[in-house]
């Protein structure tokens, strides 16, 4: 029985030599039969391809672009988050400027420092803007606030957070000379774009020490009335211009001596 073992044609061939043909099977016999039983026989697979699996598609999808969020907020809508730090310490350790008033109208400042602050401005260092609002430029009250109390003896001291709103931003400072509190006040700037918000920041901080100066008295005469009529009437004029881009006409203030700057000409007449 040794054609068990091997294939169908090969079991068939061999009982039709062994046997005569009337003693083969008649099953055997017809070949649609042995096609049948050929046909039937248990096939071997490639184990190569019965062990490599089939690939699937990957089911994980990429998210659309319009689900990805930024990776920073717009700070024009959200602040700058820049709330002033509370200190830890007790009080008699560490003065809190965010909230302390401390030495304030204690007693006046050494009469050195007074007559610096106090001094007369010079005409020379007046600007006009072309709306014709006088002002000092904020470098020099830096400066005055350095003769008065050296390099290092004052400084600022924000005192909220910062606002933004669509057009400006707003921040509370307080000026803090000789280890006293002098003045509290609020800084604004405008800005017109995003891009612009921290150039603001500066402006409003700059903003914010002009307005605590007035209560040192420095260039006080940029506020009096009778100052800035006669300071006009000596040191300024009115020129009619025109606007290089667009071409629009108006009126603007400048300096005595001063030329028109760009983007203005001057036009000579309405």
């Amino acid at each position: 029985m040794s054609y068990l073992r091997c294939s169908p044609w090969q079991a068939l061939k061999s009982l039709q030599h062994a046997a005569p043909s009337n003693q083969v099977p008649r099953q055997l016999r017809n070949p649609i039969t042995a096609r049948a039983i050929s046909s039937s026989a248990p096939r071997v697979q490639n184990s190569s391809s019965s062990n490599t699996a089939t690939p699937r598609p990957s089911t994980t999808s990429t998210p659309p672009i319009d689900s990805y969020q930024p990776t920073t907020d717009n700070i024009s809508k959200t602040g700058l988050s820049d709330k002033p730090q509370e200190l830890e310490s007790a009080p008699e350790e560490k003065i809190d400027w965010t909230r302390s008033f401390h030495g304030l109208s204690a007693e006046p400042f050494p009469k050195e420092a007074a007559d610096i602050l106090l001094a007369e401005t010079d005409p020379e260092e007046v600007e006009i803007k072309p709306d014709g609002i006088l002002y000092l430029p904020e470098i020099k009250y830096r400066r005055i606030l350095n003769r008065a109390f050296g390099a290092g003896g004052w400084g600022l001291v924000p005192r909220s957070e910062s606002i933004v709103t669509p057009k400006a931003v707003t921040r509370e400072y307080a000026l803090v000379c000789n280890g006293r509190l002098v003045s509290v006040a609020r800084g604004e700037q405008d800005y017109f774009s995003p891009d612009g918000i921290p150039t603001a920041t500066e402006g409003c901080r700059s903003n914010a020490l002009v307005r605590c100066c007035k209560d040192l008295g420095i260039a006080s005469e940029l506020w009096d009335p009778r100052w800035i009529r006669k300071f006009k009437a000596q040191h300024t004029r009115e020129v009619f211009v025109e606007h290089v881009v667009n071409k629009r006409k108006s009126k603007i203030w400048i300096r005595k001596g001063d030329p028109v700057s760009y983007p203005w000409k001057e036009s000579g007449s309405k």
